[in-house]
């Protein structure tokens, strides 16, 4: 971009007028983009104060760098491979359509990148990394390594599993044999020798207590007088 340019695109922005519609900010439905006032009372038309600047010669930008990017190029909008064909890369950039998927985006960005183009609207498009898949040859060479290694497994530890096995099933065979049968010859003898007497002193205290104390009671009751009950006859000769 040469100075000159440079000079004009600066004369541009401080010329620039933003022109809107009338009565954009009484109507939320209306918006600011230009419209031309056409009404036979309209403040606008009429250039009242305040109500705004119609567009008229003196606003418009130098011819030099009308229509030109802030960058010094002229913008044309690209949608396919083909339309980069015939490009000026000294004067013109490109701006890739926003209709274009990210898989054409990337093969458009890289030819016109090729090409010497400016893309005004550069885009880092994610690419998913795809594992590589072994081929079959690979595949082959490792199947042995993991046979190796499952046939090594056994031979070391087969031979310690086995003789700790065997100790563990001799040594408590030989320990708790005769521990169980010293309790069990120990506990019934204890048990007849002291419940043998118990059970007879009490079958032979009991009788005798009861034999005492039933004749007593009897010859208590024998030698009590009996009392001959008076009749009402009797009580009636008294009186």
């Amino acid at each position: 971009m040469t100075t000159e340019v440079k000079r004009l695109i600066r004369v541009r922005v401080a010329k620039g007028a933003a022109f809107k519609r009338d009565g954009y900010g009484k109507k939320r439905q209306l918006s600011d983009s230009w419209r031309k006032p056409r009404g036979q009372h309209n403040k606008q038309r009429e250039q009242k104060k305040a109500k705004g600047a119609l567009p008229k010669p003196g606003y418009g930008s130098p011819i030099a760098v009308r229509g030109m990017h802030p960058s010094g190029f002229f913008e044309v909008l690209v949608s396919s491979v083909k339309e980069l064909e015939g490009l000026d890369p000294k004067t013109q950039a490109v701006r890739i359509s926003g209709t274009v998927g990210d898989r054409k985006r990337v093969d458009l960005q890289a030819k016109a990148i090729a090409a010497g183009l400016k893309v005004l609207n550069v885009k880092t498009v994610k690419t998913a990394v795809k594992k590589e898949e072994a081929t079959p040859a690979a595949k082959g060479a490792a199947t042995p390594k993991k046979e190796t290694k499952k046939a090594a497994k056994p031979k070391t530890e087969a031979p310690a599993k086995k003789g700790a096995k065997k100790a563990a099933a001799a040594a408590p065979e030989v320990k708790k044999a005769p521990a169980k049968e010293t309790k069990k010859a120990a506990a019934p003898k204890t048990e007849k020798a002291v419940k043998a007497p118990e059970t007879a002193t009490k079958k032979a205290a009991k009788p005798k207590a009861e034999k005492t104390t039933e004749p007593a009671a009897k010859q208590d009751a024998a030698s009590k007088p009996k009392g001959k009950k008076k009749t009402d006859s009797e009580v009636k000769k008294n009186e």
